[in-house]
């Protein structure tokens, strides 16, 4: 996901995505540890996914106070 795509989102919206790419990071740590996955680059594009989320995050609640 692209930060311009990110940075468009609602406040309510960036929290909901940011919980289930938490829960999907889970999921892939966990599947990976148990066998191997076919494409473990996912692992890393979903955290580097989670920290455009987190920054977006951060950036609209900074504007509103």
């Amino acid at each position: 996901m692209k930060y311009k795509e990110i940075k468009d989102l609602s406040i309510e919206e960036l929290e909901t995505r940011i919980a289930e790419s938490k829960r999907d990071l889970a999921k892939l740590k966990f599947d990976h540890k148990v066998t191997p996955l076919e494409n473990p680059i996912a692992i890393r594009n979903l955290r580097k996914d989670i920290a455009r989320l987190m920054t977006a995050f951060n950036a609209k609640l900074a504007a509103e106070n």
